[in-house]
C-alpha cells in the first residue's frame, strides 16, 4: 500500500499520521530502510517474510511520518526519513532487525539506514548486531530445553530398574 500524499485529502492525511503514531507507540523496535528500485512484487515478498516473523513492513510518507514522530519516543530518528523510505517494526526487539537484515543481504535495493529501540538510536552496526541475537521464540525454546533436561534425567533415573540403581550405587561406593 503505497501512500500517495498528493492524492490524499486532509482527513486521510490525519488518519495516516494517527496510524503512524499508533505504530510508534506499540513498537519496541523500528528499522528504517530505503527501498528505491524495489518493485511491488519484491515488496510483497518482503511483506510476506516480515509477516511470517511477526514483523510489519510499511512504506512511509516522510512528511506525514515526521509529524507522527514529533514529541514521541522515536522522534530521534526523524532525520532518517528522506527519499523512498519504509519501516519494519515489531514488539520483538530482534525480529524486525533480523528479517530486514536478512532480506537486504539478498536484495541490494533494500538499504537499511538506521533504526531505534524506543529512544536508543541504532546505526547499521547496531542493527546487524541486534539481527545476530536469538529471537524471542529461539530464546524461549532454549529456556524450555534447559528446564526440561534435568526433569528428563530425573525421569530416567526413576524409571531405571532397581537392580541397575544398586549397581550404580555400588560403583559409586567403590570410587570413594
Amino acid at each position: 500500500e503505497l501512500l500517495r500524499e498528493d492524492r490524499m485529502d486532509r482527513s486521510q492525511k490525519e488518519k495516516a499520521v494517527e496510524d503512524f503514531k499508533k505504530i510508534f507507540d506499540d513498537a519496541e523496535a523500528v528499522i528504517v530502510a530505503q527501498y528505491k528500485g524495489l518493485n511491488s512484487e519484491t515488496i510483497d515478498d518482503l511483506r510476506a517474510k516480515t509477516r511470517d516473523s511477526n514483523v510489519s513492513f510499511r512504506v512511509t510518507k516522510n512528511r506525514l511520518i515526521k509529524i507522527a514522530l514529533s514529541g514521541g519516543v522515536y522522534e530521534n530518528i526523524s532525520d532518517l526519513f528522506s527519499g523512498p523510505t519504509a519501516i519494519a517494526y515489531s514488539k520483538d526487539v530482534v525480529a524486525a532487525a533480523k528479517v530486514t537484515n536478512e532480506f537486504s543481504k539478498n536484495n541490494e535495493n533494500l538499504v537499511i539506514i538506521g533504526g531505534a529501540l524506543k529512544d536508543k538510536v541504532l546505526d547499521i552496526n547496531g542493527i546487524k548486531h541486534l539481527a545476530s541475537l536469538p529471537s524471542l521464540p529461539e530464546l524461549q525454546a532454549k529456556i524450555v530445553g534447559l528446564i526440561s533436561t534435568p526433569a528428563r534425567q530425573i525421569a530416567t533415573v526413576v524409571a531405571t530398574p532397581a537392580s541397575q540403581l544398586i549397581t550404580v550405587a555400588r560403583a559409586y561406593e567403590g570410587t570413594k
